[in-house]
């Protein structure tokens, strides 16, 4: 059975967090002296002289009107990689416990595994790049506190089968992490409005790619309230600073547009991929769930090189496992992708 307090490390059970100045008074006020700030104010027209929320509840409370999901189960941090980071932090002992990832897949699962002295395991994806349920079964023990589940997945652009992660969250007493950066290119929906009956489920979100905020690297973890109180413990006082918060928050208020950007980007992909068929150099273009493609060539080198040298910046995944002669492609701008098509004519 999932129990939080058999996961969690001891010295976190018993760690009492840092109490930052604005968490030490309720209400409202106008002079602030309790922090050491500058009350003179800042070279910049913005009062960034002050501390952010350390909570950011408005951006919070806008998430949680546009996700659906209440604001005590929403857990805000630079980036995806900080809520990665902190999960290591939070359950996993050093040198003791490990944590299963399925390559291909995104990077810093295993580079926070290894910054944290953790064993990742690893269990490749299918041929068809799905899970090997099977093969993770085998691979945990009594020390596996974490699964990292990229979907849709990157580098290959595909959702993983719904039915077997539910397997994993029915079966795993860890905790199953379940990555949707790409979430709002996917015809497949959001796992965040399952976390009621999930609850050893953490589902992170980012602002870096649809809503085109990767400047900003604000990130999301959707979780048990259990599980963001660890998280919201365990990480510094002011992690998201004021200009992240407020620029978040008026880019929250423009679903449209970025709905709109969703639509084009897909419409984007298509075209490239019709486009990319053309080539006697290109073997097989994967279906993405995501804003990317992985094209698999003849020459992966050969074509990144040659893409470099005309400055064009695109991914060679072929040392990556199962990507053996693949780059990676982000759909652009029509623009954009049109360079790249007209690049590639003149690729011998």
């Amino acid at each position: 059975m999932y129990d939080i307090n058999n996961l969690l490390r001891e010295n976190i059970k018993n760690l009492t967090p840092y109490s930052s100045a604005r968490d030490e008074y309720q209400g409202e006020a106008s002079v602030f002296l309790d922090a050491n700030e500058n009350a003179f104010g800042s070279p910049l027209d913005t009062a960034y002289n002050r501390y952010p929320d350390p909570m950011q509840y408005q951006v919070k409370m806008r998430l949680s009107e546009i996700k659906g999901v209440p604001a005590r189960n929403i857990f805000i941090g630079n980036g995806s990689d900080e809520a990665i980071d902190i999960l290591f932090r939070s359950f996993c002992n050093p040198g003791i416990d490990n944590v299963i990832i399925v390559p291909p897949t995104y990077g810093m699962y295993q580079v926070s595994a290894n910054i944290n002295d953790v064993e990742a395991r690893k269990v490749l994806l299918t041929k068809e790049y799905q899970l090997n349920l099977e093969g993770i079964a085998e691979a945990i023990d009594e020390h596996t506190k974490l699964i990292f589940i990229c979907s849709p997945n990157n580098p290959t652009g595909n959702s993983i089968n719904r039915d077997d992660i539910e397997t994993l969250l029915a079966n795993f007493n860890g905790i199953v992490v379940i990555d949707e950066a790409y979430i709002n290119f996917s015809r497949q929906k959001t796992l965040i409005h399952d976390l009621t009956e999930d609850a050893n489920m953490v589902v992170l979100q980012t602002l870096s790619k649809a809503w085109g905020l990767a400047g900003l690297s604000v990130g999301m973890a959707f979780a048990s309230e259990e599980i963001i109180e660890v998280m919201n413990k365990v990480k510094p006082p002011y992690n998201v600073n004021e200009a992240s918060q407020q620029l978040a928050l008026e880019a929250l208020n423009n679903v449209q547009q970025v709905n709109d950007w969703i639509k084009e980007t897909l419409a984007q992909r298509d075209k490239l991929v019709l486009a990319l068929k053309d080539f006697d150099f290109v073997l097989d273009i994967y279906p993405s769930d995501a804003n990317f493609i992985l094209v698999k060539t003849t020459d992966a080198k050969g074509i990144y090189n040659f893409l470099v040298q005309n400055g064009i910046i695109i991914r060679n995944r072929t040392n990556v496992e199962l990507c053996e002669g693949c780059l990676r492609i982000t759909v652009g701008t029509p623009n954009e992708n049109k360079i790249l098509i007209d690049t590639l004519q003149q690729y011998k």
